[in-house]
């Protein structure tokens, strides 16, 4: 065998050997495509963010949250000086207490007025009928007195009676008619005792609307106290909902303005995995569909989620996201909200993987890239 025949037989080994190589290296490294009807994503894991802030100016006197702190809904992170605003709420805490003590006085005047007047003005009433009573059996009487005086003068100028008998149907009369007199003044005493008990009934009226003013200063009184309340409340700043607080930009001691903001919080309990679709893709995924998300950190353990937002728009592939040779692409971004945070072990900033089922009847599979 010559040397060039050597060489080429060399050659075509070398050649053989490496085809070989690269052949059991294809199908020992290749990766099985994903099965028809999912659709595989990527992205980091996001939440919705509340902006906690004052709604009153003041000094942070107590700082009770930092950067990293599981809170939980209503928590206080914050407080501002109040001594000036509890100062406010005892003054009408005062004024609520004062009004209501007028309040009840009045009222217990009122009822007290409302149990005399009634029996006062039957008694009177009833006087007056009596005197009246009185007043008509005096008047009879001073009548038939003075008929009687006038029946024996005319008999005693006829002689047909002693001057005696005249004289005694005479004073008869005058004491009739001095009954008469008393009967009158006891009548007008009577009547008078009854005007003065029925301006009882006066006094009922004004002590009614004393009592509807005071209703009113107290209701006033009472909003002015819930205001203080409100304020006082305000300058506890809390936490709108659980979560992690992600920013602090405050620290003890600052002056704080109305609306500014203190803290950033992540809502541990909506968290998404934000993802980007391909353009040629994007028609297949629709809101409500099914999702599973993986992480490094859980890889056995997928996460449930479901398409809620899907972009309107397109976009370039964001440059943390895909490789260089896709950052040209146009893909359109795409929210997977998280069916459940078992014990909020995710948290925001992971990488994740993502699976969408656009197909009822595709079997579940992990992403494969």
């Amino acid at each position: 065998m010559t040397k060039k025949m050597k060489t080429r037989l060399t050659a075509l080994s070398i050649v053989l050997v490496v085809s070989t190589a690269v052949a059991a290296c294809y199908f020992w490294f290749r990766v099985e495509p994903i099965p028809e009807g999912l659709i595989q994503a990527n992205g980091r894991i996001e939440g919705d963010h509340y902006t906690v802030a004052s709604k009153v100016p003041g000094r942070i006197v107590e700082l009770m949250a930092r950067e990293g702190d599981a809170v939980g809904g209503r928590q206080v992170l914050a407080r501002l000086d109040d001594a000036q605003q509890r100062a406010r709420f005892d003054q009408a805490q005062a004024a609520v207490a004062a009004n209501d003590a007028q309040l009840e006085a009045s009222r217990t005047a009122l009822a007290m007025l409302k149990k005399q007047v009634p029996l006062q003005v039957d008694t009177a009433g009833a006087g007056v009928a009596h005197a009246e009573a009185a007043l008509a059996a005096a008047k009879a009487s001073a009548e038939q007195a003075a008929r009687d005086a006038r029946r024996y003068k005319a008999l005693l100028e006829k002689h047909s009676v002693d001057k005696d008998s005249a004289e005694l149907k005479e004073l008869a009369r005058k004491v009739a008619r001095a009954e008469y007199a008393t009967a009158m003044a006891a009548l007008t005493q009577a009547q008078k005792r009854l005007a003065e008990a029925e301006l009882g009934w006066e006094q009922v009226e004004a002590r009614e609307q004393e009592v509807v003013a005071l209703e009113a200063q107290l209701k006033q009184a009472r909003a002015a106290l819930a205001e203080a309340q409100s304020v006082l409340d305000d300058l506890a700043i809390r936490a709108p909902a659980r979560g992690i607080i992600t920013t602090r930009i405050v620290d003890e001691g600052e002056v704080v303005a109305a609306g500014s903001p203190l803290f950033d919080i992540v809502d541990l309990d909506h968290l998404y995995l934000k993802v980007y679709i391909p353009e040629k893709e994007i028609g297949k995924v629709r809101l409500g569909l099914p999702a599973r998300v993986y992480t490094d950190a859980f890889p056995d353990e997928p996460f449930a989620a479901t398409v809620r937002y899907i972009a309107s728009q397109a976009e370039f592939t964001p440059k943390e996201v895909q490789t260089p040779d896709e950052r040209v692409k146009l893909v359109y971004a795409v929210k997977l909200y998280l069916d459940a945070n078992p014990d909020h072990r995710l948290t925001p900033g992971l990488p994740a993987d993502a699976v969408i089922r656009w197909q009822e009847d595709a079997p579940w599979a992990k992403p494969r890239w």
